[in-house]
């Protein structure tokens, strides 16, 4: 792994929806690869601010949550690294926060984050 990119490891639990919370640092959020198995279900995020006392959904501009919308089992997904460029704490949703999805057994998505070079 180049020293520009870095992997991170969100895990959600048996029976669960939301993954524990991981530290990305000065890196964003670029890719997910999705574990072998996974019940189907939306990926939506979770952001921290304050290094993790208070979690809020991440939305766009619009109000609208930043989704995966159908990812399936052992795929690699890129995504859109600008809407992650602002999250130190991030955690992974099943499903959406209206309508999360527990998984049937412990699922660990591996998180691909970069260094993020904004344009001036």
């Amino acid at each position: 792994m180049s020293l520009l990119t870095s992997t991170a490891t969100a895990t959600i639990a048996n029976g669960a929806s939301l993954s524990g919370a991981v530290f990305l640092g000065d890196k964003v959020l670029s890719a997910i690869q999705m574990p072998a198995g996974w019940d189907a279900a939306a990926l939506t995020f979770q952001v921290s601010n304050d290094g993790g006392t208070t979690w809020n959904e991440l939305l766009d501009a619009t109000g609208t949550a930043i989704t995966v919308a159908s990812p399936a089992a052992a795929k690699r997904y890129e995504v859109d690294a600008t809407q992650f460029k602002s999250s130190l704490f991030l955690k992974v949703r099943s499903g959406t926060s209206s309508v999360p999805v527990n998984q049937t057994a412990s699922r660990s998505l591996i998180l691909v984050a970069r260094k993020f070079y904004p344009v001036s």
